[in-house]
């Protein structure tokens, strides 16, 4: 068995070599615009919505409305991006049903991808929020002491988005074919079943991370000049 779908190797011919994890990272993301497209091709009014335009503004909603509650912040800002990361996550995680797909998310080059694509994230949405000395004065606050430990702390939650999500899919996988050969029978379909539910569970909390780190780059920002705002006025 192959732990990780970076050893299985679907095309190999120098320079180009194509293993399962890019494979089918290019096929899900193909698989989402190509059902985005298609639903968003003829979109209706309500109340007569066609049943896959209502499952996608249900599940829209449902994003929109987490990230409101989440960040007591307007949502729009957040949408595209945290959106994006669960259902590509979601999706790579669900997909597992399908007999000979194997979820890019068990591969550590993806979700150190995903977690790159937070790192960048963060001061983008802080910056743009709170401008560019704003932003990096945070760092040095409350003394410049705190610089170097804040950027270790930059580092070591980026790493810790990608190693949680690829040990925690890996794992379930691994865990899955053990069972399945010791008991091939029933066993195996009550774990593929927890296993989805497993895998929606690691996409939510990955992208809960996500938004929670972006978030927090804005609002302190937005408390700090908020607190400077009111210093200037008793003065």
């Amino acid at each position: 068995m192959e732990v990780s779908p970076d050893n299985i190797v679907i095309y190999a011919r120098e320079p180009i070599v194509l293993n399962a994890t890019l494979l089918f990272t290019w096929l899900t993301m193909g698989l989402l615009v190509g059902i985005s497209g298609w639903v968003t091709r003829q979109l209706s009014v309500r109340p007569h919505l066609p049943p896959w335009q209502n499952l996608l503004e249900m599940v829209v909603d449902g994003i929109y409305n987490q990230i409101q509650d989440i960040t007591q912040q307007d949502p729009e800002r957040y949408l595209s991006f945290v959106g994006t990361l669960f259902l590509f996550i979601v999706t790579c995680n669900l997909l597992t049903v399908v007999p000979g797909y194997h979820a890019p998310t068990g591969s550590l080059s993806t979700t150190a991808a995903l977690a790159l694509c937070v790192f960048v994230a963060v001061p983008i949405f802080g910056i743009r929020q709170q401008g560019l000395g704003r932003y990096f004065k945070s760092y040095l606050e409350p003394t410049p002491i705190m610089l170097p430990f804040q950027i270790i702390g930059e580092f070591s939650r980026t790493l810790a988005l990608a190693v949680r999500l690829f040990g925690n899919i890996m794992s379930g996988n691994l865990l899955a074919a053990i069972l399945l050969s010791l008991v091939p029978l029933f066993v195996p379909i009550a774990m593929q079943l927890l296993g989805l539910v497993f895998g929606v569970i690691q996409a939510y909390v990955f992208s809960v991370l996500a938004l929670v780190y972006i978030a927090s780059a804005s609002s302190v920002q937005q408390h700090n000049h908020h607190i400077s705002t009111q210093e200037n006025r008793d003065e």
